[in-house]
C-alpha cells in the first residue's frame, strides 16, 4: 500500500502516519478504527464547505445556502470526491468486508474521506484540513451553477427537456453486475427525439439512473447548442464519462429498419 501516493492526492503530508493509517482502517478490520475521526471530519467538513459559500455567494440566503452545502457534504459527493483520489486501494477492511466489496461502497468510501479530514485536524491543524478541503471543492464550485445544485440528474435533465418541448426519457435496467450483495446495475436513459442513448452504472437502480440521467443532461445541452451561423452543433459520436457511456445515434441508426434488412 503506497501510502504517500494517496498524500500526495490530498496534497498533504502526514506528520503521524499512526493517524493516517486509522483513518483508512474500517472497523471490520480492527478495534482501532476510523469512526471517531469520521465524526470529528464531519464538522470540520460542514464548517469549511460554509466558509466557502458564504465567501463565494454573496447574495444568497441562508436557505440556499443550506441546500448548497447539503449537496456538497452528502454521500454521494463525498463518494466522487473518493473516487477521484482512488481511495479504494488504500482501505483497509476485514475479509467480510473485502469479499462483499466494501471497498465499493458509497458510504465507506464517503465516511473514510471524512476520518482523513479529521486526521489531518488532529495532525497539524484546522487550518491544514481547511485547506485539503478548498482544494476539493474549490474548482467544482468554478464549474458549476449554483441555482442547480441541490437538485439531482433526473430532475435537471427532466426540466431542461420540458423547457424545449421535449418528451421526457425513459429508464430502463439493461444489466445487472456482480454478486447479489454487491450488485452493480447498468441504465440505458432513452431521449428519442434527440437520438440519444446513454448508459449509467449504479449500486442501486436509483443511482444508475442518476448517473445515466447526467450523461443525458450533458449531451442533450451540447446538441441544442447553436454553432456559429445558426445550425446546432453536432455531439460526438460517443463520450465515456463519469459513470456511464453516452451515444448519439445517428439519423440511420436512429430510423426504423426497413423490412428485409437487419443491423450490423
Amino acid at each position: 500500500m503506497n501510502l504517500q501516493l494517496l498524500q500526495t492526492r490530498l496534497g498533504y503530508t502526514f506528520r503521524d502516519t499512526g493517524l493516517l493509517q486509522q483513518a483508512l482502517t474500517h472497523r471490520s478490520h480492527s478495534s482501532l478504527h476510523n469512526e471517531r475521526l469520521e465524526f470529528l471530519g464531519d464538522s470540520i467538513l460542514n464548517c469549511v464547505v460554509a466558509s466557502v459559500l458564504y465567501e463565494r455567494y454573496t447574495t444568497l440566503d441562508e436557505g440556499d445556502l443550506s441546500r448548497l452545502r447539503a449537496n456538497l457534504v452528502k454521500q454521494q459527493a463525498l463518494f466522487e470526491i473518493a473516487q477521484k483520489l482512488d481511495l479504494s486501494q488504500f482501505l483497509r477492511l476485514g475479509e467480510g468486508e473485502l469479499k462483499s466489496g466494501g471497498f465499493r461502497r458509497p458510504s465507506i468510501l464517503a465516511d473514510t474521506l471524512e476520518a482523513l479530514l479529521g486526521a489531518i485536524f488532529l495532525d497539524s491543524g484546522f487550518d491544514s484540513a481547511r485547506d485539503v478541503i478548498r482544494a476539493f471543492y474549490i474548482p467544482l464550485l468554478d464549474t458549476v451553477d449554483p441555482r442547480t445544485l441541490g437538485k439531482d440528474a433526473k430532475t435537471l435533465l427532466q426540466e431542461f427537456l420540458q423547457s424545449k418541448k421535449i418528451s421526457l426519457p425513459t429508464y430502463n435496467v439493461v444489466a445487472t453486475h456482480g454478486a447479489a450483495h454487491s450488485q452493480e446495475f447498468e441504465v440505458e436513459c432513452l431521449v428519442p427525439k434527440l437520438g440519444i442513448q446513454v448508459f449509467g452504472r449504479g449500486g442501486s437502480r436509483r443511482a444508475g439512473e442518476q448517473a445515466a440521467a447526467r450523461l443525458a443532461l450533458e449531451v442533450a445541452q451540447q446538441a441544442l447548442t447553436k454553432a456559429p451561423g445558426g445550425r446546432k452543433a453536432k455531439p460526438r459520436a460517443s463520450q465515456l464519462k463519469l459513470a456511464g457511456i453516452a451515444t448519439i445515434q445517428s439519423e440511420a441508426a436512429a430510423a426504423p429498419e426497413q423490412p428485409g434488412t437487419k443491423s450490423a
